[in-house]
């Protein structure tokens, strides 16, 4: 017992003094802080966190503003409702604590652990001036600590009524306002000051979540969170109970202004797609983008833009609801140079070039032709165009079907089928090679999500988004694997400060062939050559007068959907058509001709101040010109030819022409043409 009593003696001994030395080392590091704190002094209140876009040539497209443009109030001219409701429902111990809620740091952390996770938020009005102010948004212990040291020096250097007074000018309430004028004149048209105390207590519900608590996008959302700040407004005292009865029945009126409005004049799809791409990059909200002071250069041309939005305005029927999106993009670098998610963003800001996935119908045949080059294929490969039904693995039969039924009735080359868009052609190569080669080829050029691997795949029944279809083309034609569809090509910090830098990617594996690559790349210059007119026209023919250079492509048509794809050696463009409503046909021929109507009127015109390139072969292939119709080696006697380019082993050995295979050609067709002599013969014999 006695050596218990010593036992438990000592150990108290080493408790005290360890408590008093963890005491003295905690005095020390709250000395040290406050010291540096000081040694640092005040921080000013009015620092820039304007986030700043930039096209191509360094000019500003976009500007989303910090604080002085924000309209600033004073304390005094905000309404009592709006500091208490925001106290209450941010941080009721406010004017009690030196920057930092100890007890709710404590209760934070003890229901994240049972709940097993980082759901619980302790931070005060004063962390999150800071943070909003001064600091980056990555989430790490070097910027907590920063974070923390920046609340101490407001905290050491303003007044609570201060630091209440910036954070209420600079806090994010959705829809483009900072600040509570800012949220106050969006959201009820009206000035701060005259803020009831219902309006009052539903904008400061806000800042926790603006694109889940506002009112003009989940009015449920937001009518729960209000009743949640009455509700915390009457247990601190600053309201009474009748007066949250009163204030949660008041029905709301909004401001009948646009509610998202465009933050810029200059490409607002196109800003769009940057905000959410930057924030992606650096791993933070869309709205922590805005605020964090950020200078994001993008890939925009603005003059790409400009013909963009000019050829869509002009070759749309204004009085026609149809919709439409369009992407263009440098075929080698992948940088996105104009971007249209539809015909009025004012009218509707859904960008059906990144959000929407369509049918995308013959736009796919690139790339299964480039699986079975793969395979052992070549752009002469002749395969028969006539009606045919396919028996699936299932038993059950297949017949797809020629546009308007249309067939060659004879064996047709792989180019002159590309340039023809022949449906039997492409089923029987899918079902040939197994559609799940096509399914990985697509997911080699970056097209992802559902792809079924079914027959039909080879006639696009999958639905893809434009941007990654023209992501998939410009590798295509680039013949690598390592662009990327981007807009943003810099973001620095308010300090200069490179965050992130656009750089091609490599795989080491699933690469790209670039012989295989070219051969489909030059194959699709066939949609414009007239010497590949067959049992009907090239797809392209009723746009090929308006070109002036040499460009290739691919169109695609459904019920539902119109597509043009096409692109020179410098850029690809990619134009879309559609009803947003995806149940609603196509029934114009003239909706079905917007595509390649706005596809050649925008690439003509981004072309004018570029001089003519060609598209370069890879030392692995060689052109040769053959006979379209028969894919045989041009003689002098063939009608026609077309220039191809092969690999070595594919090239042919027959010569068109050769053998008076000229004369029975001829024979032959005056045979076929001539019913009534072969009526004549067969009486006769």
């Amino acid at each position: 017992m006695i050596l218990f009593i010593r036992f438990s003696l000592k150990w108290a001994k080493r408790s005290v003094k360890l408590a008093v030395f963890t005491a003295i080392l905690a005095a020390l590091a709250v000395i040290g802080i406050l010291g540096l704190a000081i040694s640092q002094g005040p921080p000013s209140l009015m620092t820039e966190q304007n986030t700043l876009y930039y096209s191509k040539d360094g000019s500003v497209i976009g500007e989303d503003h910090g604080a002085e443009e924000r309209y600033w109030i004073k304390k005094d001219e905000m309404p009592q409702s709006i500091i208490d409701a925001t106290v209450s429902i941010e941080d009721h111990r406010f004017y009690d604590h030196f920057g930092f809620d100890f007890r709710r740091i404590a209760s934070a952390g003890l229901k994240d652990i049972k709940t097993m996770s980082m759901a619980e938020g302790a931070s005060t009005i004063t962390q999150q001036y800071a943070k909003n102010l001064y600091l980056s948004q990555e989430k790490t212990w070097k910027r907590k600590l920063s974070e923390a040291l920046f609340a101490v020096r407001l905290e050491l250097f303003y007044s609570k009524d201060e630091i209440l007074e910036g954070y209420l000018n600079t806090i994010y309430y959705g829809h483009g306002a900072y600040g509570i004028e800012a949220a106050s004149r969006s959201y009820f048209d009206k000035h701060a000051k005259n803020l009831t105390l219902a309006e009052a207590t539903m904008l400061a519900g806000i800042p926790k979540g603006p694109s889940y608590y506002s009112p003009l996008v989940n009015e449920e959302n937001a009518t729960s969170r209000q009743a949640k700040v009455l509700s915390e407004m009457e247990k601190n005292g600053y309201i009474t109970a009748s007066e949250e009865q009163q204030a949660q029945a008041v029905t709301l009126a909004y401001s009948d202004k646009e509610a998202e409005v465009a933050h810029s004049e200059v490409a607002p799809y196109f800003q769009d797609q940057v905000v959410q791409e930057a924030a992606n990059l650096l791993h933070i909200s869309r709205e922590e983008l805005r605020t964090g002071g950020y200078h994001i250069h993008t890939s925009l041309i603005k003059e790409h833009q400009q013909d963009l939005d000019k050829a869509i305005r002009e070759d749309i029927n204004p009085n026609d609801d149809v919709q439409t999106a369009a992407v263009v993009m440098d075929s080698n670098t992948g940088a996105v140079t104009a971007l249209a998610g539809g015909r009025d963003y004012a009218a509707s800001s859904y960008n059906r070039a990144t959000q929407a996935k369509r049918m995308v119908g013959s736009t796919i045949k690139p790339f299964l032709y480039y699986a079975a080059l793969g395979k052992g294929y070549s752009p002469v490969t002749m395969k028969e165009s006539k009606p045919t039904t396919f028996e699936l693995k299932n038993g059950k039969m297949y017949a797809p079907a020629n546009y308007n039924d249309y067939y060659a009735d004879k064996p047709i080359t792989m180019a002159q089928a590309l340039a023809l868009s022949d449906n039997i052609y492409a089923v029987k190569t899918n079902m040939e090679i197994g559609p799940k080669n096509l399914v990985k080829t697509l997911h080699t050029f970056g097209i992802n999500g559902k792809l079924p691997a079914v027959p039909s795949l080879a006639l696009g029944t999958a639905s893809i988004s434009l941007y990654d279809m023209v992501n998939g083309y410009g590798r295509l034609i680039s013949g690598t694997e390592s662009i990327h569809a981007h807009t943003v090509d810099k973001i620095t910090d308010r300090h200069g400060n490179v965050l992130y830098e656009y750089k091609p990617t490599y795989k080491e594996d699933d690469k790209i062939d670039p012989d295989n690559a070219f051969e489909v790349t030059h194959m699709m210059t066939g949609m414009f050559d007239t010497a590949l007119n067959g049992y009907m026209s090239v797809t392209g023919s009723t746009i090929a007068d308006r070109l002036t250079r040499m460009y290739g492509g691919k169109s695609g048509t459904t019920d539902y959907d119109s597509w043009m794809i096409g692109f020179s050696p410098q850029y690809v463009t990619g134009v879309w058509t559609g009803y947003d409503d995806g149940s609603k046909k196509l029934t114009k021929t003239a909706d079905h001709q917007i595509p390649k109507e706005v596809w050649a009127d925008t690439m003509e015109d981004i072309h004018k101040s570029l001089p003519n390139a060609a598209f370069t072969p890879t030392p692995g292939v060689k052109g040769v010109y053959i006979d379209p119709d028969t894919g045989k080696l041009s003689g002098p006697n063939c009608p026609k030819e077309r220039l191809v380019y092969l690999k070595k082993k594919d090239i042919p050995k027959e010569t068109c022409g050769g053998d008076d295979s000229k004369l029975k050609d001829e024979v032959e067709k005056e045979f076929k043409d001539n019913r009534w002599f072969k009526s004549m013969v067969d009486w006769f014999f």
